[in-house]
């Protein structure tokens, strides 16, 4: 698949560079355990706790400790706020969406029909929907350039190719790039030439850029888990992740001088759409052990996720605007491709110290190596997009912690996280760190919870950048604050 983008410090891809690349297996791999009230409440870390649905995509042995029956659901509101900084411009956006976080059921040997034997105690069979990532956010890029134009880019790009390649487009190789750029006029030919010269206005342009995404990633659970003489606890789960992915952009530029000659245009709109959808599979197995009546260890392995036939549809529209004739407007093709996608292996380690009837304190270390991760399919094997994953991804460890305190029927809860840089060197810094309360309220049959979580993430931005036209970098800063309300019943 060919890229038009190959600025390799990318951090979100400016123009849509429509060839599945690095980006998208990043942003299906890079996770963040969502689920109920209690469990983002304390941080997700859950790998030695167990005895929460949520924890079914952590460590399937946390099953393993319920004795009774369980349903709970989880409705949440999520606001995402950023801040862009760019050549000296600023700009803001916030997008809010709510939903369903979170739902699980356990079922156990009274409603399994299962008879243990000897020190086998229990067996267990849950069900879950647990979101691990909400793709909801909006970002504004804006700022002066007085150096070049996304136009100069698209005339690089075009060096070396026929005009007769660029306007006839028999093969679709310009379809999503130089063909609507070049009939909206961004660019000139030299005259008996494979060169050409972008069509900027002299002294400047202002830029702009719109990102707005939305959708989600949730995992359907399926675990099977044990209980040995309370002494340690099975689990496994068969996940089946999916995923819904939409995003829209708007690029525009606006010149910064009113006496333009005629030759170049006043302003450009660049619309980009992506909508992608797919389905995984995947196993986790995990086993806790209670060391002593104060402290759990656990320990999980998750086997790659295999996404099968990835769904990609994307176009493309650019409007120009000029003093000296009719604003001209040209659209791509619809885009669509199918492609398959494999994570990494991952190991999760936890630990838990139980004080008593009073509370506790969890932490989980998480490994995860991005540069593991493969593009495929059938009819491209993706050899220079993987060279990028293994070049640019790598280890990094995830760290969750959290605390439980109770007073009568009441808990207090806090968390706190570190995902750690997916990136090599200085390439870019997407590292998140998340603060997490919560409250909850327990009776005998029923429960109530409440969190409150909020994530901090830094990412660097490129508009565009290809050989020798480059921009200077756009500084995202997202907040994502996350509200979540969990009503449980025990049956």
């Amino acid at each position: 698949m060919r890229k038009i983008i190959f600025v390799t410090i990318i951090s979100w891809i400016s123009i849509a560079s429509f060839a599945q690349n690095e980006m998208d297996a990043l942003r299906y791999t890079y996770l963040w355990h969502g689920g109920n009230a209690r469990y983002i409440s304390m941080g997700g870390a859950f790998g030695a706790l167990g005895a929460n649905t949520s924890a079914f995509s952590l460590n399937p042995a946390g099953i393993g400790l319920y004795n009774n029956p369980e349903f709970n659901i989880s409705p949440s509101i999520l606001n995402t706020s950023s801040n862009s900084y760019y050549n000296g411009g600023q700009g803001e956006d916030s997008r809010l969406n709510a939903g369903i976080s979170h739902i699980g059921i356990v079922l156990t040997n009274e409603y399994l029909k299962v008879n243990t034997r000897g020190k086998w105690k229990n067996v267990q069979f849950g069900f879950a929907i647990n979101q691990l990532k909400n793709f909801n956010r909006k970002a504004y890029i804006n700022g002066n350039n007085n150096t070049n134009s996304i136009s100069d880019m698209y005339a690089e790009l075009a060096k070396g190719v026929s005009v007769q390649e660029i306007e006839d487009n028999f093969n679709n190789e310009f379809t999503y790039d130089l063909n609507p750029a070049w009939w909206s006029y961004l660019f000139n030919n030299i005259e008996n030439t494979n060169t050409y010269v972008g069509n900027a206005p002299p002294g400047g342009v202002f830029q702009g850029k719109f990102i707005e995404s939305w959708g989600s990633l949730n995992e359907v659970s399926l675990t099977f888990g044990a209980n040995y003489d309370d002494l340690l606890y099975f689990g496994a789960t068969i996940g089946i992740p999916y995923f819904n992915y939409k995003e829209r952009t708007l690029y525009t530029e606006d010149a910064l001088r009113e006496d333009i000659p005629e030759s170049t245009y006043r302003s450009i709109a660049i619309h980009d759409r992506l909508d992608s959808q797919g389905t995984g599979i995947n196993l986790k197995l995990g086993i806790i052990a209670r060391a002593t009546d104060w402290m759990r260890l656990g320990l999980a392995i998750h086997t790659p996720t295999y996404y099968a036939q990835i769904k990609d549809e994307w176009d493309m529209t650019i409007n120009s605007s000029w003093d000296s004739f009719t604003d001209e407007s040209n659209s791509s093709d619809i885009g669509y491709f199918e492609y398959n996608l494999s994570s990494s292996l991952k190991a999760v380690t936890s630990v838990a110290f139980i004080i008593k009837k009073y509370g506790l304190i969890s932490a989980d270390f998480e490994v995860v190596d991005y540069s593991k991760s493969s593009l495929d399919s059938p009819n491209y094997h993706f050899p220079y997009e993987n060279q990028d994953i293994r070049s640019l991804y790598k280890a990094t460890g995830n760290l969750r912690l959290g605390t439980e305190w109770r007073v009568a029927n009441f808990s207090f809860r806090g968390g706190f996280n570190y995902y750690g840089n997916p990136y090599r060197g200085s390439v870019n810094d997407g590292s998140a760190t998340s603060y997490s309360f919560g409250l909850g309220f327990k009776e005998r049959n029923f429960y109530l919870d409440i969190a409150w979580v909020t994530t901090d993430q830094s990412e660097d931005y490129y508009l565009y950048g290809y050989k020798g036209v480059s921009v200077n970098k756009a500084v995202n800063d997202f907040r994502y604050s996350n509200f979540v309300l969990t009503y449980g019943i025990r049956f």
